[in-house]
């Protein structure tokens, strides 16, 4: 095995990222910031979505085509790529996500231009959806290995982003298209502007992203013996976690999470403004932006505290906030939500905390699960929940709201069968949470310690397997 100090290969390669002595890993999140900002704009695509219909004759249905397709790349690539992302390291993951994110936007500002909406779909759904997938896990093993005494609040830095690219993108997108126009070569302007803007922006990310070197560890920290109920010691290959329940309760609850959120996210602004339309205070299409923007605001905010938070209650307990107290919620908009503008957006925001805060949960909830061994290869798997929950949501959000409206009903009406729907969603995810437990231990991989067995053999070196298992011993119990 090569030594991951001495550099070999091109400037994307692994073990030309090792970082120096004395690098300071509070410059790896800013890194991992700079692609999940910019890629996060996927969650402004409702900024777009009437745009789009109106300019190209669509239905609420077919408009949401590229976002559905880009969730659902997203969930395949970092399925797939997964073990790739691990071996390749996190500089090559980043500008392979650069290069598809951005052109993307170049292909979408062509099918805009010539009012081709399947060039649309090709490009922001299945070129940019690839960008997605890569550049979403491409920092969450880094920075687990960079935080191993907090991992929970590296994964919610890292996720954040994610989060909060919809808080840049959504006022920017408005604007640009207000300047530009909101005809077919208006949306190409817009389209176009954002594929060079985050392709600049990106690169940075790839420029600064640093992987530790064989043997680091947090200055003054030592890794805790003590042995936790559900938190392992043992590592578990990607193979394996497939095999247990514990990989498919965990499923079950991201998506369902997952699906409840993102059908609401993504029709975001018509919903408020449909659920206000017949009052005396109806919501502006400005408004509406707004509302996105502080719905990823939240979304950004909930995917660290609650991800820090889970550091300390545990990821079990974390999950039953969000799926319980997220049930009672949607239940909450269904009944009253119409007459309170106050209720309907403190409702919207919390539950798009939680949405969020799933999401930077659940690489911290894995390592506790099967271990740091391989860990952004099973992320990249657990992904395809996110793939599901991406046709899902819309699907059931926009399906609903367009037979409704076919049968006469507008205002509320066109959105209180999708909310009882996703309430339920939450009560199934809430049940799989309860049935985690801890993994048997025929998953584990031999520990280098047992006689004739050797260390598990991954992309990272002996010294650093021995580490990260240590590291597991310092997380908080989850139930």
């Amino acid at each position: 095995m090569k030594s991951a100090q001495v550099p070999d290969g091109g400037l994307l390669s692994r073990s030309r990222t090792v970082a120096p002595a004395g690098w300071s890993r509070w410059l790896v999140p800013p890194a991992a910031l700079s692609i999940h900002l910019s890629i996060g704009q996927a969650y402004a695509w409702s900024v777009f979505k009437p745009a789009v219909e109106k300019a190209l004759d669509l239905s609420g249905t077919a408009s949401a085509l590229p976002f559905q397709l880009a969730i659902v790349m997203l969930g395949l690539s970092a399925a797939f790529g997964g073990t790739l992302v691990e071996r390749k390291g996190p500089r090559w993951a980043m500008a392979v996500s650069l290069l598809c994110f951005s052109s993307g936007f170049l292909l979408s500002a062509l099918g805009a231009a010539t009012e081709q909406f399947w060039l649309i779909v090709l490009g922001y759904g299945f070129v940019g959806g690839i960008g997605l997938g890569i550049g979403y896990i491409s920092p969450v093993s880094t920075l687990i290995k960079w935080f191993p005494d907090r991992p929970g609040l590296a994964t919610g830095i890292a996720i954040m982003g994610f989060g909060g690219g919809a808080l840049i993108a959504s006022p920017w997108s408005s604007q640009m298209l207000e300047s530009f126009g909101d005809d077919s070569s208006g949306i190409a302007g817009a389209f176009l502007v954002h594929g060079l803007v985050y392709a600049v922006f990106m690169a940075l990310g790839v420029l600064l992203v640093r992987v530790p070197a064989d043997g680091w560890r947090p200055p003054n920290w030592t890794p805790p013996t003590e042995q936790r109920a559900m938190v392992t010691t043992a590592q578990v290959s990607a193979k394996n976690a497939l095999r247990t329940p514990q990989f498919w309760c965990l499923w079950i609850v991201l998506c369902m999470n997952v699906t409840a959120g993102i059908g609401i996210l993504e029709k975001a602004a018509p919903m408020i403004r449909d659920f206000f339309s017949g009052t005396s205070t109806p919501v502006s299409v400005s408004a509406a932006a707004g509302f996105v923007a502080l719905l990823s605001l939240t979304n950004m905010g909930g995917r660290l505290a609650w991800s820090a938070a889970s550091d300390t209650i545990g990821r079990k307990n974390i999950y039953r906030l969000y799926l319980g107290a997220g049930a009672l919620l949607y239940l909450l908009i269904a009944t009253v939500g119409d007459s309170s503008k106050p209720i309907f957006i403190l409702s919207a925001l919390v539950i798009l905390s939680f949405y969020g805060g799933g999401f930077s949960t659940a690489p911290a909830y894995l390592k506790d699960l099967f271990g740091t061994y391989q860990v952004g290869a099973i992320h990249g798997r657990l992904l395809t929940a996110w793939s599901t929950a991406g046709v899902l949501g819309p699907l059931i959000v926009n399906w609903v709201a367009d037979t409704q409206e076919a049968a006469g009903r507008s205002g509320p009406g066109l959105y209180s069968l999708s909310l009882y729907i996703m309430m339920g969603l939450l009560v199934v995810g809430f049940v799989a949470n309860e049935c985690i437990r801890p993994v048997h231990s025929r998953y584990h991989e031999p520990a280098p310690s047992d006689a004739g067995a050797e260390a598990p053999a991954e992309t990272e070196t002996p010294t650093e397997t021995k580490e990260t298992e240590a590291d597991d011993g310092s997380q908080q119990r989850l139930s």
